[in-house]
């Protein structure tokens, strides 16, 4: 299987994530590597039940859930949930780790095909807190219409 993947990546690719499974203290596997490809090739983030169409029988149910599972607590992806309440995962910061997601950024979902973007370049607003209060996290969503529903509709 290990020389099956290995000709499928690309050497970058393998050697890239690889390395971001071994720095998060991870053992390299098949079914992790072919997780991180799926992921690096889409420009939104994708569900698990996606992810399942993607894979077919290559990796069960369980498994996936434990691989998805295992990159957000190290830090590897974040979730977002969608419009229906679906998870949806993304590629994290460099900056996280399992001790803290760095990741604090607008995510868009469009209404119309319900994909969710990370917009990195969007800062967020300085939130104030009262004493005795600490910051976790921050949400926010904006929702719309992507480019390519919009391009559907014109």
């Amino acid at each position: 299987m290990k020389a099956e993947l290995s000709m499928e990546l690309e050497p970058e690719k393998l050697e890239e994530f690889s390395q971001v499974l071994k720095t998060n203290q991870l053992k390299v596997t098949q079914p992790r590597l072919r997780v991180l490809d799926i992921i690096s090739t889409k420009t939104s983030a994708i569900s698990q039940p996606e992810l399942e169409k993607i894979l077919g029988n290559e990796i069960d149910r369980v498994t996936l859930y434990r691989i998805l599972a295992s990159f957000e607590e190290k830090g590897i992806l974040h979730k977002v949930f969608d419009l229906n309440g679906t998870a949806t995962y993304a590629f994290c910061s460099t900056k996280c780790t399992s001790d803290h997601h760095h990741d604090q950024h607008v995510h868009f979902i469009c209404s119309v095909c319900n994909s969710v973007f990370c917009l990195d370049e969007i800062a967020l607003p300085k939130i104030s807190l009262p004493n005795n209060f600490s910051l976790h996290s921050i949400a926010i969503n904006a929702v719309g219409i992507c480019n390519s529903c919009s391009k559907k509709t014109t």
